[in-house]
């Protein structure tokens, strides 16, 4: 049976004046089966081109973070020891960093890692 799902799609914003932006990742968020995911990928040469002095190794460091947060690895702080809700709504909340969350998007669906799979390809891959 389908569930209703939310949905992200991370962007590397390398300069925040100009704008510009690189789809890095997704995340997926279904309550009702209790699935949080992420799945992120830097392009280098894509991020080079928007901004050739860009910190590759910070927008990495920012990614895993967020992949480990969504996981809820104890690793990873405190934010990934809250529950599944609370730990998306962090992740998706607006930023002023260089990887920033889009809007919120619904939907349904009944495999929530399946569709973090075909979302990442279509999006980001």
């Amino acid at each position: 049976m389908a569930e209703p799902f939310s949905y992200a799609v991370l962007r590397l914003v390398p300069d925040i004046e100009r704008g510009e932006q690189v789809n890095v990742g997704v995340i997926v968020f279904c309550r009702p089966l209790d699935f949080l995911g992420a799945r992120t990928a830097l392009d280098d040469d894509r991020a080079r081109a928007l901004a050739p002095d860009v910190d590759l190794d910070a927008a990495r460091r920012h990614l895993w973070a967020i992949e480990r947060i969504a996981a809820g690895d104890p690793e990873a702080g405190p934010i990934a020891k809250l529950d599944t809700t609370a730990r998306f709504h962090w992740l998706v909340a607006p930023a002023s960093t260089i990887v920033q969350p889009s809007e919120v998007h619904t939907g349904l669906c009944d495999d929530p890692q399946a569709y973090l799979d075909e979302l990442f390809e279509r999006l980001v891959g």
